[in-house]
């Protein structure tokens, strides 16, 4: 079966969008800035529409769009915390927020995710009902095991290019060496969610491949 033509076909059918957002978002593709994929978005408006959270936690900014998506979409009675340690990306993103007048849901957390992470578990974090991981995949199981820290029986946990564009369904050894690390990573986490027995988790084939986590309720 040829997936790419299905995803080319299902993607033919998403509403075009000629709003600021997705200007915003087009500019980003451009540059070539990290920026979730149209099906990605597609997927989690439904997500959001069932789930209808009053917190949630994002780790990895990039300028500011998927926070921006989740505020514009549920109207902006959604508190967010986004965690972004590049500090240009994050000035533009702090300026994106402040220009779609989304600064006082929006709270951006400048530095190194595990640090803020850990910081904020520590102090008693909120109890986030949807987590929202994208950032370095190399330490996807440590945002992980932070985040559980700060989540409540009920709350989705959405880990995104967790497929990284199919270099995960290769042999370690078929991948190039440059690249092994990454596979490897993303292997473990994959193992590690669909086995944590605090969760029950879906592999999804959207995008460049999403995990959905849900916390069950003997976390």
């Amino acid at each position: 079966m040829d997936f790419d033509r299905i995803r080319t076909f299902v993607k033919s059918y998403i509403r075009e969008d000629d709003s600021d957002l997705s200007k915003l978002y087009d500019d980003a593709v451009r540059r070539g800035v990290p920026v979730i994929r149209e099906d990605t978005a597609d997927y989690l408006k439904v997500l959001l529409a069932g789930l209808k959270p009053e917190r949630i936690l994002e780790v990895g900014t990039a300028v500011g769009y998927s926070s921006l998506f989740m505020a514009g979409y549920l109207g902006g009675t959604t508190f967010i915390d986004t965690i972004e340690l590049d500090t240009d990306m994050a000035d533009e993103a702090e300026m994106n927020f402040r220009r779609f007048k989304r600064d006082d849901v929006i709270t951006l957390h400048r530095g190194d995710a595990s640090e803020i992470l850990e910081d904020m578990a520590e102090q008693g974090g909120r109890s986030y009902d949807l987590v929202f991981i994208d950032a370095a995949k190399s330490q996807y199981k440590v945002y992980l095991s932070q985040a559980m820290r700060m989540v409540h029986p009920g709350s989705v946990i959405v880990t995104d290019n967790i497929l990284e564009s199919g270099l995960v369904l290769e042999s370690h050894f078929l991948v190039e060496k440059r690249d092994r690390t990454i596979h490897d990573k993303l292997r473990e986490y994959i193992y590690l969610i669909k086995n944590d027995e605090r969760l029950e988790t879906a592999i999804l084939s959207v995008g460049d491949g999403i995990a959905v986590s849900v916390v069950k309720e003997n976390v």
